[in-house]
């Protein structure tokens, strides 16, 4: 039987953590991290291509960070979010580029409200880091095609639902080589098939954990083909080896140049003679 990607009894008990959260966490990561700057926002760039004068949809914009980017290339960008305090940083952060960006308060998880942003009006959608937070992915993945121009580009990107979901596990050895000491470190992953809903902090420190909802990659990407999108572009970005972190234990992804800890995906829109394909 095929799984459901969509966790409907959750759809209103996700947002108000978010909105506590919202002020703590731009505080923490709204100039940027490790993963933003170094795994995500290059492979989410490249993958958009973005030209000037293009209309981009950025689901879940948070505090604006990649809105704020997109618009200083001169992308015309629609940023919506359900959390009302990360559109209130979003817009006090947002000093340049003020006419090529407008900030909504808007539930992904409410096809309805997605659908009235307007047929055939965006180029490109985009939702950084944040479908694993959604409770329900279906009614914005069906909604896109309607919002998107002919051939038009999704990207997106999670943690990477292998290494970095709910039951992997950061482990590291110490062993001896040749008269050297090594220190190996690696990910135990015990649960990946199934769906699932766990509560984590993205953040070390974060006041209250926020919830997560496991999908396989291949629940994610049958939820794309399904509505007519064919799988593009694929990244799965890790740090370098001797990469200098701002953290040196062993048990960070910045530790294990062998093993991503985030996936970026570029879903296209298939021309509507092409017959559906899975990989």
């Amino acid at each position: 039987m095929q799984q459901s990607p969509d966790f409907p009894e959750y759809d209103n008990k996700v947002v108000g953590a978010w909105d506590r959260l919202a002020e703590w966490w731009d505080d923490k990561i709204g100039d940027g991290n490790e993963f933003q700057d170094y795994l995500i926002e290059p492979a989410t760039e490249r993958m958009l291509a973005l030209k000037a004068g293009e209309q981009v949809l950025d689901i879940a914009c948070g505090a604006g960070r990649l809105a704020r980017r997109m618009a200083g290339i001169g992308a015309v960008v629609t940023a919506i979010d359900r959390a009302e305090r990360f559109l209130n940083r979003a817009r006090e952060r947002t000093k340049e580029n003020n006419d090529r960006i407008t900030y909504l308060k808007l539930d992904a998880t409410d096809r309805a409200a997605i659908l009235s942003l307007g047929k055939g009006r965006f180029d490109a959608a985009v939702c950084t880091m944040a479908l694993m937070d959604m409770s329900s992915i279906t009614p914005l993945i069906s909604a896109l095609p309607t919002l998107l121009k002919a051939q038009g580009r999704f990207v997106f990107s999670v943690t990477h639902p292998v290494f970095n979901s709910g039951t992997a596990r950061h482990i590291a050895e110490q062993y001896e080589q040749d008269g050297e000491i090594i220190v190996k470190s690696g990910i135990s992953v015990t649960d990946y098939a199934e769906p699932f809903c766990y509560k984590g902090s993205g953040i070390p420190g974060q006041p209250e954990p926020q919830h997560y909802f496991h999908r396989s990659i291949s629940l994610l990407f049958t939820t794309c083909f399904k509505y007519g999108f064919v799988l593009d572009d694929m990244e799965e970005p890790v740090f370098p080896a001797g990469f200098q972190s701002g953290t040196s234990s062993p048990l960070a992804f910045s530790q294990m140049p062998s093993i991503p800890p985030v996936l970026v995906t570029r879903m296209v829109l298939k021309p509507p003679h092409q017959s559906h394909q899975r990989l």
